[in-house]
C-alpha cells in the first residue's frame, strides 16, 4: 500500500499555538504540518523535513521551508500530552537560523523536550489564569454597573 499524504490542519494549529507562545523564531507561513497513511516504519510518530539549501537556492528562497508529518498509525493513538510533547520534538528540529538545517537528537532529546513541555504548560496555565482574571474585571464591571442603573 502505498503511503498517502494529507494536510493535518489540527496538528497545524497545534504546532502554530505551541510556537506562538514558545519558539519566535519559526516562521510560521514557511512551516506546513502534514499527516501521511501506510507508512511502515516502526516506532515513528513523527517527522520533520527540511528544504536543503540546493533546493532554496534552486526555487529561489531566501529562507528555509520545513514541512512536520505525522504518521497517523501511531500519532493519532496517543494521548493529548503525549502530542503535544511529539510537536515539540519536532519543533526543536528547526535551528534559530530558520536557514534551511536541521538540529539534531544530542540537543532534541527527551530531557529537553520535557523541560520544553514543562514550560508549556506553565505558559498555558499563566495564559489561561490572564485570560480569566479579565473575564472576573469584566464580570465586576457589568455587576457595578447594574447596581448603578438602577
Amino acid at each position: 500500500m502505498p503511503i498517502k499524504y494529507e494536510s493535518a490542519e489540527d496538528v497545524d494549529r497545534l504546532m502554530r499555538e505551541i510556537c506562538m507562545l514558545m519558539f519566535p523564531h519559526v516562521k510560521l507561513d514557511s512551516v506546513s504540518c502534514i499527516r501521511s497513511h501506510g507508512s511502515q516504519s516502526r516506532g515513528t510518530i513523527a517527522r520533520c523535513h527540511a528544504l536543503g539549501k540546493a533546493m532554496q537556492l534552486g526555487m529561489n528562497r531566501k529562507i528555509g521551508f520545513y514541512v512536520i508529518e505525522v504518521i497517523s498509525k501511531t500519532f493519532d493513538r496517543q494521548s493529548e500530552e503525549d502530542k503535544i510533547k511529539t510537536i515539540i520534538h519536532e519543533i526543536m528540529h528547526i535551528p534559530k537560523s530558520f536557514g534551511g538545517g536541521f538540529r539534531h537528537h544530542d540537543y532534541v532529546c527527551d530531557e529537553n523536550v520535557e523541560v520544553e513541555y514543562q514550560r508549556y504548560v506553565n505558559l498555558k496555565k499563566r495564559e489561561s489564569g490572564l485570560r480569566g482574571l479579565g473575564d472576573e474585571r469584566d464580570k465586576k464591571v457589568v455587576e457595578k454597573k447594574k447596581q448603578y442603573w438602577w
